[in-house]
């Protein structure tokens, strides 16, 4: 990395202005996302921004798909329509989503009605690929915004979000060779799915419309920030800013019942077969799988016929049942086969007081100091997981203290007051600018 990159990836690099307090009250911050419902990870990332956001005295104004599992907003009205890509469609289905994916009028055209009415001050985008589509940059400069994106993937290099194909880590796409992800048929095998992401990936290559309309991207990990220069986005445009969790909502517990947890998505992505053989190995304990995903009915099958009796299915969870079970527990694991990002499942589970046993990709070792508040593993070697499960399992004194750490780590290192001083320093900036 050049030098001058360095420089501009440490946050203290931004000139702050102690007299920023000056904004409380009048900075509408213009959030944007494909989906206003809590989904995933992005999404309970933007609800968190948008309540500290509004606690300290700021507007937040969403703009989305409309959707009937949506929180409620005044702002609805100019929600783009609601399509959905995972849904079997015909070859005339396929053909009419790709103005929708490569530029999107009907998006275009609401924004900017909705910028007239609420006339924000500045444009945070997070996940707009596909259902928003960039067509909304052009919009946000025609009104003079300034423009930040949060990067929660790799869709801005690789044609299918998550760098991976036939199971896979895959970097074929790198110099622009997003046919790759066509002869790969990265997008659910599918041919014609996979023939439109590379399109679109090239339409919006050919028109430089993220590189010139966004003024700043920022990475919640250095791996990722590191990983999209590398295929060649300018540096100077990214920093590093890793999520934040409020720990007030949090009530830790350092020592755990019989079992321990992996919760989150149920995909080929996330490492779960790995996991699931070590339990062969396993005989002291029982691992709950706590998530929905399109890989559960495979996963089930596999446990069935490998008879593995200390694994339990526990399906969708969230609030404060999700918190109570992680909370019981010894320990989490996460032993994601992608370049994840900065896991919200690390984060939450050193919160409630919880070592993480994690595989040793993306931004997982950022979070993770082997030894300290968890372990790491080698991704996708099930003999070592096993080990590592093995050895906390026999451990409790050591596993209560990495669970102090990892709560003080959070406390010092990933809190929302931290988070907001960081964000305001970008959005200063680039109102200075405007």
């Amino acid at each position: 990395m050049k030098a001058e990159e360095k420089k501009f990836a440490r946050l203290s690099e931004f000139r702050y202005n102690p007299n920023w307090e000056k904004f409380r009250g009048i900075v509408k911050v213009l959030l944007v996302n494909k989906f206003f419902y809590l989904k995933g990870g992005p999404e309970r990332h933007i609800f968190e921004i948008s309540k500290i956001l509004e606690t300290k005295g700021h507007q937040t104004i969403p703009f989305s798909m409309a959707d009937e599992r949506n929180e409620r907003t005044p702002f609805a009205k100019y929600f783009v329509s609601k399509v959905d890509f995972n849904s079997p469609t015909s070859l005339g289905d396929k053909l009419r989503m790709i103005p929708r994916v490569v530029y999107f009028l009907e998006a275009k055209r609401k924004i900017e009605a909705l910028i007239k009415e609420a006339e924000p001050d500045v444009a945070h985008l997070h996940n707009i690929a596909h259902q928003i589509s960039p067509s909304i940059l052009h919009s946000l400069k025609k009104f003079g915004l300034p423009v930040i994106q949060t990067l929660h993937d790799y869709k801005l290099i690789c044609p299918t979000y998550n760098m991976v194909a036939g199971g896979r880590i895959c970097e074929r796409c790198k110099g622009h060779r997003y046919y790759q992800a066509v002869l790969q048929r990265c997008n659910k095998g599918s041919f014609s799915f996979s023939l439109l992401n590379c399109a679109e990936m090239y339409i919006h290559k050919f028109l430089r419309i993220y590189e010139r309309k966004v003024d700043f991207f920022i990475a919640s990990s250095d791996f990722l920030r590191n990983k999209v220069i590398e295929f060649g986005i300018n540096g100077k445009k990214i920093v590093h800013l890793p999520n934040f969790v409020d720990v007030k909502e949090y009530s830790p517990q350092y020592h755990g019942g019989d079992y321990f947890v992996y919760f989150g998505r149920l995909s080929e992505e996330k490492g779960l077969l790995t996991l699931i053989r070590t339990m062969r190995d396993i005989k002291t304990s029982r691992l709950l799988i706590i998530g929905e995903g399109e890989l559960r009915n495979r996963l089930e099958e596999y446990v069935a016929e490998k008879e593995i009796a200390n694994i339990e299915f526990s399906g969708y969870m969230r609030g404060e049942r999700l918190k109570s079970v992680i909370r019981n527990s010894m320990f989490a694991v996460v032993p994601s086969e992608w370049y994840e990002n900065c896991p919200y499942s690390v984060l939450e589970a050193f919160t409630l007081g919880k070592p993480v046993i994690g595989s040793d990709i993306g931004g997982i070792p950022e979070l993770i100091e082997d030894g300290v508040d968890g372990l790491l593993f080698e991704a996708g070697n099930s003999e070592e997981l096993s080990e590592k499960i093995a050895y906390l399992i026999s451990r409790p004194q050591l596993r209560e203290q990495m669970g102090r750490n990892a709560r003080k780590k959070v406390e010092e290192e990933y809190n929302p007051e931290l988070y907001y001083e960081r964000l305001m320093k970008i959005y200063q900036r680039l109102m200075r600018r405007g």
